[in-house]
């Protein structure tokens, strides 16, 4: 299966192409703003790398969030609009599930932690297998001790995502011990492509629409 996979929805700019599991071509920019003009050229790029064209596809993946409210609508508008014009369809994989998938393993439960770019955190907690343990949430640092114990996480959990530091300083001072997973401040696009793929062989794809915690941050003038 080629899947064409992107992420805009944190503070980098990345896509992958992947085959069966094998990754042709990605590229990744460490951005907090500038995703739609990098989007384009970044998807072209990876295409001409592969060599593949858009009517190759088998499916096209992008993340849903929580992350950037307009990061979010970027990438998933250009995952829409190139599955659309391809005739392909298209999925949608959560940034939390994503950054858990990294770390997940045999021993290993996972607290998924983003920055909302406000005081709260986005927190979803996973078993070792990468499966969610509960519902994610928009939550203030002084609230993850209960969280945490709530999701009944085993003891050496590690932490993901790039709000993960703050999420430790907060459990530490709870006496909650957690590691941080290392290579975890944005989504692997491969990794999209991956949990996309093997939803769309199931007949369990998440649809392609935005996944948000809480209100953007948006303010509508007065009178109008």
């Amino acid at each position: 299966m080629l899947v064409l996979a992107l992420d805009t929805a944190m503070s980098a700019c990345s896509v992958a192409l992947c085959s069966d599991g094998n990754t042709l071509a990605v590229r990744s920019q460490a951005m907090e703003r500038g995703h739609a003009e990098a989007l384009l050229p970044m998807i072209e790029g990876i295409m001409a790398e592969g060599k593949r064209a858009y009517a190759d596809l088998d499916l096209v993946a992008a993340t849903v969030g929580p992350g950037a409210f307009t990061g979010i609508r970027i990438g998933l508008a250009a995952a829409r609009g190139i599955a659309l014009a391809a005739g392909k369809p298209c999925a949608g994989v959560t940034t939390l599930e994503v950054l858990a998938a990294v770390c997940a393993n045999d021993s290993d439960a996972v607290l998924a932690a983003v920055e909302s770019r406000r005081a709260d955190l986005f927190v979803q907690a996973f078993d070792a297998s990468g499966t969610s343990v509960g519902e994610a949430a928009a939550l203030p640092p002084e609230g993850l001790p209960e969280f945490v114990r709530a999701a009944n996480l085993a003891p050496g959990f590690v932490l993901a995502g790039d709000g993960a530091h703050r999420a430790r300083a907060m459990l530490t001072q709870a006496g909650i011990p957690a590691e941080i997973c290392a290579g975890t401040a944005a989504p692997d696009p491969a990794l999209v492509a991956a949990i996309a793929a093997e939803r769309h062989r199931r007949g369990s794809a998440l649809a392609p629409k935005p996944f948000y915690l809480r209100p953007p941050d948006v303010t509508l003038p007065r009178g109008g």
